[in-house]
């Protein structure tokens, strides 16, 4: 089969250059998937280069078995034996530290290849152990702070006596201590954590010059994909994999690179050509998912930006609608307007997939409000993985203990859940003597029982759980590793617990417990070992979360890389949420944002549409505060965006089509609240009494109660203005209404209340009239008041004066 047929020219060019440093500049949509797995096909089938000779290597688990499904399709009955080594990063750097990476025990003590992998919740309990042992409080030094820059630390290669000299005030000497008795933690657990895979392979490629060399001559060809992701650790492992040749091929985007927090660095790619100067480079800017409109303005956004090799995108397809703006007073009003928009899309094209895009996690509780009021089901991505969840940590915490007793974060889990008597005191005297003689928790446990330092409950429950953690090794060892999980379950007592809660919620827990089961089958199927199921518990990321067939996803703009969606929000467009303010400022910060928003626009296929708030409340319950329309949006060309739900002013004018009334039915009525007719005036209330053939009852006037004297106000110096005036002394009340007059009518405001106009409720303070509906004594109005949100009144009975 020829795999060049079918290809663009570019992407033919870059199929067929097989030799030698290659770069290819891959622009969103352009078919850099298709590219990767043709020329891996093309190497194996044209070239006859053995599979097992072909690395690629990206970042997400999902794009990888992606790619693997492809080209074994593609080399299918080609007479191919093997297939090509297709992975993530991590899963690579696994697998060589597993194999090979024996060597490395001679520069970290401690080291096996049976090394457990400790993710963020694991690496949190290290940290807050630390804590608890150094006496640091947490709200002055949060423990995810310190995490990242432990992270940060790591990813520069810099180990904690590095910060220790580096540090400048008590807090960084603080964090290199924190930093010193992590490092230990991992170490005695024989644990390590995502940044470790990299950096321990590396290391041992560096140190060790067989097992380099051994990978220099097994491996012929690397590809790397999303290469503008790569920090600079990634970028020594392709280093180290190509010393005794120069066949990499890195396809990657500079305008996507927007992960420079977690430690990518845009250099790599933009300096590729000056680390290869013999390097080809091929730029893929035909487009094959978005509109023209849709591609131009994403273009002109970014082409703002100085950081890059510079492409633009185009495409065959047609111009397609314009870009919308629509600015929402409010962040409930844009919430709004964007469910309302989704409904009646999907009412019109019901096979269409709608993502929502927001800069932060905090965005999404409005726009899952507003879609909750349609009844419309939607996928929120970044919650908990499924490997996260409470139930499917504990068991796999206890398979990770049977096969590994020096995991002392697994131990301190599941040492008392279920509840078995064993509490913290009892588990802090165990931790302090591993502390005092340098030992794991588990041996620490064997040799307090051995000397008997327990007291005789304690002693006994202790007891109970190290036979109970040796059966579960014996069962590791011979069972399934599906029958495993299952005797796990039932002999910890954690399934009887889970059936003796009997709630809707135990009852999805034993779910997920089936759920994990049913993996543990599919691994055991495809020949895996325990630990190969465990590495592919720790490795499972967000991105890998993603159900691309949901109609309505909410996600960030970063989870939403590499995806596509026929109709795309993108919400917040303002200046200190999108840009975020810790990036205003900064230039490399304001283009990697630029990128940020690049990726977002590039995210539809058919329809864009972008909004932003005029007031969003930005700290918990604080008063809301005037907004500024984001940069970006004026990068946009006028010619290709058009502004819809209210004036066309730049500043949005006046709102229409808010659309919350049509739902107040629905949702009063979801909570059993009277939506019937009701009576707010006297003469209404004489009709209900009328309607009933009841005479109105009338209350007999109560005299007002006595006023007491008042007394004369102080003197005042001549000439002080009326506000300068001291208080009288004692408590301020408000004036009663006299009780003679219960259903007196309000006074109705001056003038009349028109859109834009500020007014003044009794109850609500002060607000702004967002809309006016109808005239005279049946007129009724929409107010916007900072504390309380949109209020809809009558405006003849709201007592509103108007400023």
């Amino acid at each position: 089969m020829d795999f060049l047929t079918g290809l663009n020219p570019e992407q033919r060019d870059a199929v067929a250059s097989t030799e030698g440093p290659l770069l290819i500049l891959a622009g969103a949509g352009s078919g850099k998937t298709r590219v990767i797995t043709h020329r891996i096909a093309h190497l194996v089938t044209a070239k006859h280069v053995p599979p097992s000779a072909v690395l690629a290597v990206t970042f997400t688990n999902k794009a990888a078995a992606e790619m693997r499904a492809r080209v074994t399709s593609l080399i299918d009955g080609s007479g191919v034996n093997g297939s090509p080594n297709l992975s993530t990063f991590h899963s690579f750097c696994v697998r060589l530290l597993r194999r090979d990476g024996e060597p490395l025990a001679r520069i970290r003590p401690g080291f096996t290849t049976k090394f457990s992998i400790y993710d963020d919740e694991d690496q949190l309990a290290i940290i807050k152990g630390a804590f608890r042992k150094m006496g640091l409080d947490e709200k002055a030094l949060p423990y995810r702070a310190v995490m990242s820059i432990i992270s940060q630390s790591k990813n520069s290669r810099k180990t904690p006596q590095d910060l220790y000299s580096e540090a400048k005030d008590p807090k960084m000497t603080r964090v290199a201590a924190v930093f010193e008795e992590y490092e230990k933690g991992l170490r005695n657990a024989n644990a390590l954590d995502f940044d470790d895979l990299l950096l321990e392979a590396v290391r041992l490629l560096e140190h060790d010059a067989d097992t380099r060399d051994g990978y220099n001559r097994r491996i012929s060809y690397v590809m790397i994909d999303e290469y503008q992701d790569t920090n600079r650790t990634q970028y020594e492992l392709m280093r180290l994999l190509t010393r005794q040749h120069d066949n990499v091929c890195v396809v990657g985007d500079e305008d996507q690179s927007i992960y420079s927090w977690r430690g990518a660095d845009i250099r790599n790619i933009l300096d590729f050509e000056r680390d290869y100067p013999k390097a080809k480079t091929i730029r893929l800017e035909q487009n094959y998912r978005s509109t023209k409109n849709i591609l131009e303005a994403a273009s002109a956004v970014v082409s703002n930006n100085k950081e890059r090799k510079g492409k633009w995108l185009w495409t065959d397809s047609g111009a397609g609608d314009e870009l919308a703006l629509y600015v929402g007073h409010d962040a409930e009003n844009e919430a709004l307007f964007i469910a309302d928009t989704i409904e009646r899309l999907l009412g019109q094209n019901p096979e269409w997939r709608v993502a929502v895009l927001y800069r932060t996690n905090s965005q999404s509780r409005q726009i899952e409000e507003a879609l909750r009021r349609y009844g419309r089901k939607y996928l929120v991505v970044g919650g908990f993985s499924f490997y996260q969840r409470a139930e499917v940590k504990d068991i796999v915490s206890y398979l990770k203990l049977a096969i590994s007793h020096s995991d002392s974060i697994s131990l301190q889990r599941v040492i008392n859940t279920p509840a078995r008597g064993i509490g913290r005191s009892t588990l802090d005297q165990i931790q302090a003597f591993a502390s005092e003689h340098n030992l794991t928790l588990w041996d620490a446990l064997v040799r307090m029982l051995e000397q008997n330092q327990f007291g005789t409950r304690a002693h006994a429950a202790i007891q109970a759980f190290k036979n109970l953690i040796d059966e579960l090794t014996e069962a590791a060892e011979k069972l399934p590793l599906n029958e495993t999980l299952k005797f796990i379950e039932e002999r910890t007592g954690y399934r009887r617990m889970l059936e003796q809660e009997n709630t809707p919620e135990s009852e999805a827990r034993i779910e997920n417990l089936e759920e994990i089961a049913n993996a543990a089958a599919e691994a055991w199927e495809r020949g895996e070992t325990a630990a190969d199921f465990l590495d592919h518990a720790a490795l499972v990321a967000d991105a890998d979360q993603v159900d691309e067939a949901a109609q309505v996803s909410l996600l960030t703009i970063h989870n939403a890389k590499g995806l596509e969606f026929p109709v795309v929000f993108l919400a917040g467009l303002e200046e200190g949420l999108f840009p975020h303010m810790r990036s205003i400022g900064s230039d490399a910060a304001m283009e990697e944002e630029r990128r940020l928003c690049y990726v977002g626009m590039t995210r539809a296929e058919k329809r864009l549409y972008l909004s932003w708030a005029k007031y969003r409340r930005r700290f918990g319950g604080g008063e809301q505060e005037r907004s500024i329309a984001s940069r970006f949006l004026k990068e946009v060309p006028a010619n290709l965006m058009v502004k819809i739900g209210g004036d066309a002013d730049e500043d949005g004018g006046s709102q229409v089509d808010l659309t919350p009334e049509r739902h107040e039915v629905r949702q009063s009525a979801k909570r059993n609240v009277f939506t019937g007719k009701t009576y707010n005036s006297i003469e209404n209330i004489s009709q209900f009494f009328a309607e009933r053939g009841v005479k109105m009852p009338v209350q007999t006037p109560v005299a007002p109660p006595p006023k007491p004297p008042i007394a004369p106000p102080p003197s005042e110096p001549s000439g002080a203005p009326p506000w300068a005036a001291r208080p009288p002394a004692g408590p301020q009340f408000p004036p009663r209404a006299p009780a003679s007059a219960p259903f007196s009518k309000p006074a109705a405001p001056t003038r009349p209340a028109r859109a834009g106009t500020v007014i003044e409720h009794p109850k609500y303070g002060t607000g702004t009239v967002v809309r006016r509906e109808g005239e005279g004594e049946d007129a009724k109005i929409t107010v916007m008041f900072p504390r309380y949100g949109l209020k809809k009144l009558i405006e003849k009975y709201a007592g509103i004066k108007t400023k």
